[in-house]
């Protein structure tokens, strides 16, 4: 009671004083004029709260905005496209809109035109800019932002708060995150430490740092208004979303910026807003600080993400599902189906189990159970308890990865296919004699990697040549190109359409 009183006197003192009044006599008609004067913010005297401590601290910004914004950088990627032989992302909004990929194939071919009537037909390449944000992480020039900010990218331009320019290198990127790392050529900048996300509570005051529609340095503030949100905007085969939900205003070009504590630590990259018009609407999503932190160290100790895995298909348990399944609790995970050579199906969870807690953290979404497994690698132990119809029950599961097997890949070993990002299938001869080829290899998927993020290639296309030599099984491939080093040239063929095409990349 003593604390609250000292807040009320401080309240009313600080009211008090930041409002003068003055009268003013208006010349000519010797009228008076009131004027009140605000000599400072009323806030300022009444702005107080109680830490975990149980002390009363000032609730003040400045001094951690003045500590965070030259910490967060604006990112401008280019990529540039040639507008005479358009893909299906660059056609007319209401022709991408209305074809799909392989409809777009069949009706006009891998490489067809789009001629405008307004446009001329020769016009060359043009580029394609986009902007966001972005965070030092480290005084040696790494950045952390998203991977849509720089996805694609032939160029990326990096501002500084001070507005000196660099070019940036990508170190690596994780699609299922949506972060990716950036490194610029200069030492001694001012930098954002991490903190541990977890700690971070509901409620909690949160300031979101970085260039809204081109506007610098922008600083919002409001609280912590949820964790562990699943808003399925990840597109990626694997994505891990258990964004931290704020009201601090999000707009486009946040993307990848800071959310930071009052301490001025980095608690999470702000990635998406939920908005009927695009613009904010209340709602904003980061990329909790220790899923960050454990992408940028495999990153940089790997070259590339290791996670683990289950092994399971799952979802949340609710009211619904208790009483469809007759299940004893109303939270947690569902185990729906156990995958081929799963590590927790072999550690002896079973399909009905209701996951509850993971290294005796409780675990009540899908969400979080996915960030908490996110953050292992394979070869990791972690402790799991299931609800089995009533029954607590507790297991030991050594995760694996996506090949499911126990081991880390070192910097470098990381299958050729997966930097590539294709699954490819030997050719049949006789679709070679149809083709009149000796052999070659057919792209029957595509996902992010270097394929997808430097060339146009289409699935189906058929791999004749790499680099003037023919391969006609995949592990002929993967092992030509396991130790290759600088450009590659592919040449090959499309089933269903004339010519011969060729796409380089590097390595």
């Amino acid at each position: 009671m003593k604390k609250f009183g000292l807040l009320i006197v401080a309240a009313v003192l600080g009211s008090a004083l930041t409002i003068g009044t003055f009268k003013l006599i208006e010349p000519g008609n010797g009228k008076h004029v009131k004027i009140e004067h605000i000599s400072g913010s009323p806030v300022v005297g009444a702005a107080y709260t109680v830490n975990k401590n149980g002390e009363i601290v000032p609730l003040e910004f400045t001094d951690v905005a003045k500590k965070v914004m030259p910490a967060v950088v604006h990112i401008k990627s280019t990529q540039v496209q040639n507008v005479n032989n358009y893909n299906y992302r660059s056609y007319p909004d209401p022709f991408r809109d209305f074809f799909e990929d392989d409809m777009l194939k069949h009706f006009f071919g891998p490489h067809f035109r789009f001629e405008s009537p307004q446009q001329p037909k020769n016009r060359g390449p043009q580029a394609r800019i986009g902007t966001g944000s972005g965070v030092i992480i480290n005084a040696e020039g790494y950045i952390v932002t998203n991977n849509h900010v720089i996805d694609n990218a032939d160029d990326i331009e990096v501002t500084l708060d001070d507005n000196r320019v660099f070019k940036a290198k990508v170190i690596g990127t994780d699609p299922s995150t949506d972060l990716a790392l950036l490194q610029i050529k200069e030492k001694d900048l001012p930098y954002l430490p991490l903190v541990n996300s977890d700690d971070v509570e509901v409620g909690e005051w949160v300031m979101a740092v970085g260039n809204p529609f081109n506007l610098n340095s922008t600083v919002t503030a409001g609280i912590v208004s949820a964790k562990g949100r699943n808003i399925n905007i990840l597109q990626d085969r694997s994505a891990i979303e258990s964004f931290i939900q704020t009201d601090a205003a999000i707009n486009p070009g946040n993307s990848g910026g800071a959310l930071v504590n009052l301490q001025g630590g980095l608690i999470g990259i702000n990635t998406a807003i939920a908005s009927p018009t695009g613009a904010y609407a209340g709602y904003g999503f980061a990329v909790p600080s220790n899923i960050v932190s454990k992408v940028v160290e495999d990153l940089l100790k790997y070259g590339m993400v290791q996670r683990g895995y289950l092994g399971l298909m799952i979802r949340n348990v609710d009211g619904n599902l208790a009483k469809e399944k007759d299940l004893d609790v109303t939270t947690g995970v569902y185990v729906d189906s156990i995958a081929a050579n799963s590590a927790a199906g072999d550690a002896g969870i079973k399909v009905g189990d209701v996951i509850m807690e993971v290294d005796e953290t409780p675990v009540k979404t899908t969400a979080k159970l996915l960030e908490i497994i996110g953050r292992h690698h394979p070869g990791d132990k972690v402790a799991i308890k299931v609800d089995r119809k009533g029954k607590e029950m507790d297991f030991l599961v050594t995760l694996r990865n996506q090949d499911g097997k126990e081991k880390i890949y070192e910097r470098g070993t990381k299958d050729v296919l997966d930097i590539l990002g294709v699954e490819l299938e030997g050719l049949d001869k006789e679709t070679a004699k149809k083709l009149d080829v000796d052999g070659g290899l057919r792209i029957t998927k595509l996902f992010s990697g270097k394929l997808k993020r430097h060339t146009d290639v289409k699935v189906g296309f058929i791999i004749t040549k790499v680099d003037g030599k023919v391969f006609k099984t995949v592990d002929e491939f993967v092992k030509y190109l396991e130790n290759k080093k600088g450009g590659v040239m592919v040449e090959g063929v499309y089933e269903d359409y004339p010519g011969t095409y060729y796409y380089a990349f590097g390595l």
